[in-house]
């Protein structure tokens, strides 16, 4: 939303005919294809550390959900439990999503286009959820909300609960993807729109918000894929009840612990595709998105 000097548009009014936010010299610069290529050395090293350490394990962890066959896959998916677990997870991983992906891009532009006292500080406390071992988070969030909370708020064991914990280790991905954009963005255009009579909403509508979305859905996308697997955070402000608030990464530790370790394997083999598949979509519909932008731009 534009800052305030712009706020005397009326609501109505339309934005200027193919105006769009162009970005700084920084990111056009970054479309030169220069010297400085690792060649085939450098590529090599690269895909062999990728292989190493994503493509392989991935690898054996799909060849292990496997291991008693198609069938035994399909019976390991389909579980009552399997299923329940499956929905819990989704429910509660897409409305962290969702959240995030609102406040987060209002977060960010709160601290690119705001100034205020300790600025620089909660700049810096966005990144603590990268920090902070996950199981200190749920232990926090226990205190704060469960049976001895110091604010009369209890409602540990709940969705709401897990929501809450995935909100706070989900919350960097959107405003680290979105704030970058916001730095680059010239507001000259934004000025302009202004100028023509253009409100704060429009503008935001029809100027910033398609230069805006390609990052947003990039986050949205990332906070979702670590909602679905997140464990730490949950584990004990969740409860881990089943068809309740057990989450899949919960129920996979359950698998382990009775030795089936097969089952567990296509539970994760489960979650990754749907990771996957998110994060492609979402990817596809981002470029999508911006090519149209340059165009238009």
């Amino acid at each position: 939303m534009p800052s305030s000097t712009t706020e005397t548009a009326t609501a109505g009014s339309p934005v200027p005919p193919g105006t769009r936010p162009r970005f700084r010299a920084g990111r056009e610069g970054r479309k030169f294809r220069g010297p400085g290529s690792v060649g085939p050395l450098g590529l090599g090293v690269a895909v062999l550390w990728l292989s190493v350490i994503v493509l392989l394990p991935l690898a054996a962890l799909t060849v292990q959900s496997f291991d008693a066959g198609l069938s035994g896959f399909w019976d390991a998916i389909t579980e009552s439990r399997a299923i329940a677990t499956f929905k819990v997870t989704l429910v509660v991983s897409i409305a962290a999503a969702v959240i995030n992906l609102f406040l987060g891009t209002l977060i960010a532009w709160v601290l690119v286009r705001d100034e205020f006292p300790g600025k620089r500080f909660v700049n810096a406390l966005i990144d603590l959820p990268f920090a902070l071992p996950t199981i200190v988070a749920s232990l926090v969030l226990l205190s704060l909300y469960g049976p001895a909370s110091p604010i009369g708020l209890v409602f540990n064991a709940t969705k709401p609960a897990v929501i809450v914990a995935l909100l706070f280790v989900t919350l960097p991905f959107v405003v680290r993807a979105v704030q970058p954009v916001l730095i680059e963005l010239d507001q000259d255009v934004e000025e302009a729109a202004a100028s023509l009579g253009a409100n704060n909403w429009t503008i935001f509508r029809r100027i910033v918000l398609p230069v805006l979305l390609p990052a947003v859905l990039s986050g949205g996308g990332l906070a979702f894929a670590r909602a679905i697997g997140e464990f730490g955070s949950v584990v004990l402000i969740g409860g881990n009840i089943p068809d309740d608030t057990q989450v899949a990464s919960q129920y996979i530790r359950e698998l382990i612990e009775y030795d089936r370790p097969i089952d567990a394997a296509a539970i994760s083999v489960v979650l990754l595709a749907i990771a996957f598949a998110v994060l492609f979509v979402l990817r596809i519909i981002g470029n999508r998105l911006a090519r149209r932008e340059e165009q238009l731009s």
